[in-house]
């Protein structure tokens, strides 16, 4: 089993991290990783004393895709998907949690790790972060149909359609250039970048971060008027909500705001 390569830390200001530890292998997802990453950030979903998560790799890479020798091992004639595409936790984990999701990505990010990195909410790499969609030289789609409907939205449908055929490499400074990454660290730095990118949302209300969240991810697929209805139904929520008070009550007399996510 090669679960164990999956490792989830809580730090004490409210940030996790969870590490895919398998560099003997660059990150390559066995079926027992992929379960055991769900799993995870399945349970920061449900920590509240976790308020922003970073994913991140382990000894100079981020995730090579699917571990196809794995793969191998059961035929793709009878092979399953991994869930019921209303299943949205099990096939896009990242945007599904509610809480702000930084990839702190080092080095290769190919197939599955390219569709991980998409679903993060902020992506912080290093000068060799390179990311590849390469799943049409495997004969396949993006495997967590993130590459054919998240990446489309992130850098326009021409330069994502132009990854996806040719599963060429989008390399760290095109990446910065198009807007699919938002800043380079060294190395060495990347993690403590990508902690103080994540200190700036902790001054910020759990509360109304969830429902942007949602609202941005979910905004993508409704159109005006349905969006417009759930903004109606999250401001409503947010003016009856603790830390809207809290907001106020802290702006008026003039300290840090101390915010409980309700």
């Amino acid at each position: 089993m090669t679960a164990h390569h999956i490792k989830l830390a809580r730090e004490d200001d409210g940030i996790a991290v969870l590490t895919i530890d398998r560099p003997e292998k660059r990150g390559a997802m066995t079926f027992a990783m992929l379960y055991a990453f769900i799993e995870k950030v399945r349970e920061v979903t449900a920590d509240d004393a976790v308020r922003v998560l970073i994913v991140t790799g382990s000894g100079g890479s981020f995730c090579a895709g699917t571990d196809l020798a794995d793969l191998s091992t059961k035929p793709g004639e009878t092979r399953g998907v991994r869930g019921e595409a209303h299943e949205n936790d099990v096939w896009w984990p990242l945007v599904s949690c509610p809480k702000p999701v930084i990839g702190a990505i080092d080095g290769n990010a190919v197939g599955m790790g390219a569709e991980f990195s998409s679903q993060c909410d902020v992506r912080i790499i290093t000068p060799r972060t390179r990311f590849a969609w390469n799943f049409a030289h495997r004969g396949l789609v993006p495997d967590t149909g993130a590459g054919s409907w998240l990446l489309p939205r992130i850098i326009g449908p021409s330069r994502a359609l132009r990854l996806l055929y040719s599963g060429a490499f989008l390399e760290a400074d095109e990446a910065l250039a198009i807007g699919y990454a938002n800043a380079i660290a060294e190395p060495e730095d990347l993690l403590d970048a990508a902690r103080a990118e994540a200190r700036r949302y902790l001054a910020s209300s759990p509360f109304s971060i969830r429902r942007m969240k949602e609202l941005v991810w979910k905004g993508l697929e409704r159109d005006v008027s349905d969006h417009m209805q759930a903004h109606v139904t999250a401001l409503s929520a947010c003016f009856k909500s603790a830390d809207h008070k809290e907001g106020v009550a802290s702006f008026l007399e003039k300290r840090p705001a101390k915010f409980t996510g309700k």
